[in-house]
């Protein structure tokens, strides 16, 4: 259960830092709670899309993977970002990405934050 919200806390803060970074991904909401609310569902959502999805995606494009070196890697983090969004459009909340390439830039924007605060944070079962 611990390592589940310490994962969800990685998500949040990495998502936090693309947004804030990117232009074209978009937070929205009438107050500082209700945007806070949004990327926690938004950090579990993104969460259960790489949980359920992202395994299958790296099993049917492994030899995409072997090809380009793991550089599709890029693309299925993309993937994964794009899916999150339309997915939170359906839910209602909001969240949003413009493009492909701002998924791209900002799924390796979320990677590399997202694996810096699991190595700071602690991980516990």
């Amino acid at each position: 259960m611990m390592n589940f919200l310490v994962k969800t806390i990685a998500n949040a803060g990495a998502l936090a830092v693309a947004i804030w970074l990117i232009q074209d991904i978009t937070l929205t909401g009438d107050s500082t709670g209700q945007k806070t609310l949004t990327l926690v569902l938004v950090a579990l959502l993104f969460g259960l899309v790489n949980f359920f999805v992202k395994p299958v995606a790296n099993l049917l494009t492994f030899p995409l993977f072997v090809l380009t070196l793991g550089l599709f890697t890029l693309v299925i983090n993309a993937l994964m970002l794009l899916l999150t969004s339309w997915l939170a459009d359906k839910l209602d909340l909001g969240f949003h990405v413009e493009g492909f390439w701002t998924a791209v830039l900002g799924g390796l924007i979320i990677s590399i934050v997202s694996w810096a605060l699991n190595v700071v944070l602690p991980e516990k079962d």
